[in-house]
């Protein structure tokens, strides 16, 4: 095995554990039981509309809401080295320029910001989640189909991302979400 070999496994490696690390956390956070709950009096148009569908629960962003200015990425001081190995792993892991890898890095990271205030809403109607990769890393949260799709940009407010936007999205599909890494799989060397 060269050494490039064993560079790009030992990358694939990390890669897999950060993200692993990543869910681990994310499954800890999805078991907390908020007693917040949404206010059910809030309707969508479409519910609105017709009075034989039942109302559908609206996330209330306010209260998701940080409070932080969004900052510029193309100035931001990233805690990640844009030729780090990190970096480098991450983008050629997912085909994304380094860029765009140094940014999902960074959010990826701080997510769990976001995703615990939105579950403090979403309570029992929470199904799963899931963080996009690629060109636009974007939160989709699944719920049960009595909660209002919607759509909302967070605004971290931790140091490590402060500033850096993580869109939203809520989708009442009832869909449990889909590992991209199989923790039981064994890595091929």
């Amino acid at each position: 095995m060269t050494n490039n070999q064993k560079g790009n496994s030992m990358a694939k490696r990390l890669i897999s554990m950060m993200v692993i690390a990543t869910a681990s956390m994310w499954a800890l956070t999805g078991c907390d039981n908020a007693t917040d709950s949404v206010d059910a009096t809030e309707q969508t148009a479409e519910t609105a509309s017709d009075p034989s569908t039942p109302a559908a629960d609206t996330i209330d962003w306010s209260l998701v809401d940080s409070g932080e200015k969004p900052a510029d990425p193309t100035n931001y001081k990233y805690p990640f080295a844009i030729d780090s190995q990190n970096v480098r792993d991450y983008a050629d892991y997912f085909k994304v320029d380094a860029a765009t890898a140094q940014h999902n890095l960074t959010v990826s990271m701080a997510s769990n910001e976001a995703l615990s205030k939105a579950l403090d809403q979403l309570s029992e109607t929470y199904v799963s989640h899931e963080l996009t990769d690629g060109n636009e890393m974007t939160l989709i949260i699944h719920t049960t189909p009595d909660v209002a799709a919607s759509r909302y940009d967070y605004v971290l407010s931790d140091d490590f991302a402060k500033g850096l936007v993580l869109p939203i999205v809520i989708q009442p599909d009832g869909k449990k979400g889909e590992s991209k890494v199989n923790p039981h799989e064994e890595l091929v060397e």
